[in-house]
């Protein structure tokens, strides 16, 4: 996945969440917020989590984390963005 970074969109056949993920790493948090935001599931939850954990929204992040059924992490953002990295790269 970094290794598409350098590219102007997300890789061709990336799932929803790698792609939420992608516009992430590129800055774009609002395009990562939209395309998660909407997705009912724990999964999603992790990456919304994580998106507000970033804005530094706490109490959301929080929120989110609950719903995910995952601990508010202790780790870097950087090292939380690997795991989610990793983790999604096994959904399709």
């Amino acid at each position: 996945m970094t290794a598409s970074l350098s590219q102007t969109a997300p890789p061709a056949g990336a799932n929803v969440y790698l792609q939420a993920l992608w516009f992430d790493a590129k800055g774009n948090w609002e395009e990562a917020h939209t395309l998660i935001q909407d997705i009912e599931n724990k999964h999603a939850a992790w990456i919304h989590a994580y998106l507000h954990r970033k804005e530094g929204d706490q109490f959301n992040a929080k929120y989110w984390y609950n719903r995910a059924s995952k601990p508010f992490p202790s780790d870097s953002l950087g090292n939380e963005w690997e795991a989610l990295i990793d983790f999604f790269s096994t959904i399709s």
